[in-house]
């Protein structure tokens, strides 16, 4: 059985995986994290990583971008793989994950739902055969009112995707208010949109002369994400140490 520790597990979609953990086979969650202990759960839970003393296999962190160090810092020093489902993460976050996928097993990815990553693959294959046409790439993303960061790291994970495909000669535009001029040909135009309780939308607009081509993925439960984690925790806990993230679940 693996043993699983959920970081953040009274957030939303911690709460999520703990409550859909049970119909998967032989992996379940025997400790979790969360600075709020007025959630009742079946397993032991501690205000700090720190405090954690139960023997665990995998860390499924789902918590907050300023938690993620002190994560890395205890999986390191535990010997932990660790799957990293935060969003919003700073660049100097970002190499705190690279330097511990160099000591443990690290997951990865700015989205785990597994339809997004397909629709990433989709993206990089339309910006290929569309290159030598004259295709506007315009990214539009909503999701629900609570949210903090803005764009999302799936839609940044996208134009960047798109971009690389394209050997790197794309500009983002955040924001065109300020700009008083047509639209330059290579550029990324990236939107977000809040409101309500939208769980997640991503939409690639391939905007050419006269027709357009629209990819575009919705998740309507947080239980997506959920499933990715569980998957990639399963995946991750026999590997060596590395930075894996979904295209390698997905090979």
């Amino acid at each position: 059985m693996i043993k699983v520790l959920m970081h953040g597990c009274n957030g939303k979609i911690g709460q999520t995986i703990s409550r859909i953990i049970s119909g998967y086979d032989a992996i379940e969650i025997v400790a979790g994290i969360d600075p709020n202990l007025q959630v009742p759960n079946p397993f032991p839970v501690f205000a700090h990583i720190n405090e954690c003393t139960t023997e665990i296999d995998v860390i499924i962190d789902f918590s907050t971008a300023k938690a993620v160090p002190s994560l890395l810092e205890y999986a390191t020093h535990k010997k932990i793989p660790t799957v990293v489902c935060t969003t919003g993460l700073s660049a100097e976050d970002i190499l705190c994950v690279q330097d511990a996928s160099t000591k443990i097993p690290v997951f990865f990815s700015a989205n785990m739902s597994l339809g997004v990553n397909l629709l990433i693959a989709l993206a990089k294959r339309a910006a290929e055969v569309l290159s030598d046409s004259s295709f506007d790439i315009e990214i539009i993303e909503k999701h629900h009112n609570q949210k903090i960061d803005a764009p999302s790291g799936t839609a940044l994970a996208i134009a960047e995707a798109i971009n690389e495909t394209l050997d790197n000669t794309y500009q983002f535009c955040y924001d065109r208010s300020t700009i008083r001029e047509k639209r330059p040909k290579h550029e990324i135009g990236i939107h977000a949109v809040r409101g309500g309780t939208i769980v997640g939308e991503h939409e690639i607009l391939f905007a050419g002369n006269d027709e357009f081509i629209s990819l575009t993925h919705q998740a309507t439960s947080k239980e997506v994400f959920g499933v990715g984690a569980i998957k990639a925790a399963k995946f991750l806990v026999t590997k060596a140490p590395g930075l894996y993230n979904m295209g390698h679940l997905l090979e």
